[in-house]
């Protein structure tokens, strides 16, 4: 990846932290270079929204994020019309802003708004690369420097909750998992000073507690789940307890299955 020196761009000091796992950082650059718009596909927790914080650092690009909901509406995104002091006056929405300014729009977890709201993107991820404002009459041109980023996590698809085809199908796309054991032991001590050793312990965990997904678990422990369990033990806690508080209780509420889990963490622990 070219080093980014040009005038602007972030230096690395206040680039957030972020350890590559492949290629990703590469193929985000090529794709803001190429004004294409970008899907991030992964588990929770696997560093989506801090890869994406990392990469508008590095490209020096002001980043606005969305937490996509249920009733997240098109007039959420784009504006709406306020009323106050006697006066109606128009107020942009992230994505009309992110435009204006030539910044990275960031759409967290997409699958989560509906499928009427998702559709105004459309315009924005093909060559036209236009935001259209029915309710000004504006029609808003995107500068080469703005740039759309919208992720999901496939495991939480369904019928009802999914990315259309002919949404998808408009987006360059990365997928991201959960990293190898090597870098994933790193990302726990830059990230919370834990000391190496304790990193390979809660990492080895981690190995076992995944095992679990699909079966006893709905999800697997993230590599931000073990962070903060990693971030607690930093500060003095007994790791057993940091554990069963960042791991253990955070991935269930069966009390059956949360004895399972504690067991499984004892035994990594020797307790």
């Amino acid at each position: 990846m070219n080093d980014l020196t040009e005038a602007g761009l972030a230096t690395a000091s206040n680039v957030p932290w972020y350890h590559p796992v492949g290629k990703e950082c590469e193929l985000f650059e090529y794709a803001f270079r190429n004004r294409l718009p970008l899907l991030i596909k992964g588990p929770t927790g696997c560093g989506k929204t801090r890869f994406v914080a990392h990469m508008a650092a590095r490209l020096g690009r002001p980043l606005i994020t969305v937490a996509c909901h249920d009733d997240l509406t098109a007039a959420d995104l784009v504006g709406r019309h306020l009323i106050g002091d006697g006066q109606t006056v128009w107020s942009d929405g992230p994505l009309t802003r992110a435009v204006r300014q030539g910044g990275i729009c960031y759409l967290d977890e997409v699958v989560e708004a509906r499928k009427d709201t998702t559709v105004v993107l459309h315009p924005l991820t093909d060559d036209r690369r236009i935001l259209p404002i029915e309710r000004t009459g504006e029609e808003l041109h995107a500068p080469d420097d703005f740039m759309l980023v919208v992720s999901y996590n496939p495991g939480y698809q369904n019928l009802l909750k999914s990315l259309k085809p002919s949404t998808r199908q408009r987006f360059v796309a990365i997928t991201l998992g959960f990293p190898p054991r090597e870098i994933e032991e790193r990302i726990l001590v830059a990230e919370s000073g834990v000391a190496p050793a304790m990193a390979t312990r809660l990492v080895a965990l981690a190995g076992h507690l995944r095992q679990l997904k699909d079966h006893d678990l709905e999800e697997a422990a993230s590599t931000r789940l073990l962070v903060y369990a990693a971030s607690l033990i930093a500060a003095g806690c007994d790791p057993v307890t940091a554990c069963d508080a960042a791991l253990v209780e955070p991935l269930t509420d069966d009390p059956d299955t949360a004895q399972a889990l504690l067991e499984v963490v004892r035994a990594s622990f020797g307790t």
